[in-house]
């Protein structure tokens, strides 16, 4: 990190991401999908690809079917590097 002149530290840039609650069966974590799509180079078709990390809950809010925010942090055990931000849309 590098600090400025006024002396205030500035973070580097963090991922965001946005996804799916498929599991909350942990306290204080919960497994997110995240769904990357891609165009084939050759085709031209639309590839979706998903990816499942674990993300922290601090309140255990979130549950299964929710739309929730994510963000980059430092690694907070062995498989847990995202953080909740904000819950986007409740399952209905």
């Amino acid at each position: 990190m590098s600090e400025q002149k006024n002396g205030t530290v500035t973070r580097n840039y963090r991922k965001v991401r946005e996804g799916y609650v498929v599991s909350d069966k942990m306290q204080k974590t919960i497994v997110v999908e995240l769904e990357d799509r891609k165009k084939h180079p050759l085709y031209g078709k639309v590839v979706r690809t998903t990816k499942k990390v674990k993300a922290h809950d601090e309140q255990n809010t979130a549950g299964v079917g929710d739309r929730v925010l994510l963000m980059e942090t430092r690694p907070l055990s062995a498989t847990k590097r995202w953080r909740l931000v904000e819950i986007l849309e409740k399952a209905k």
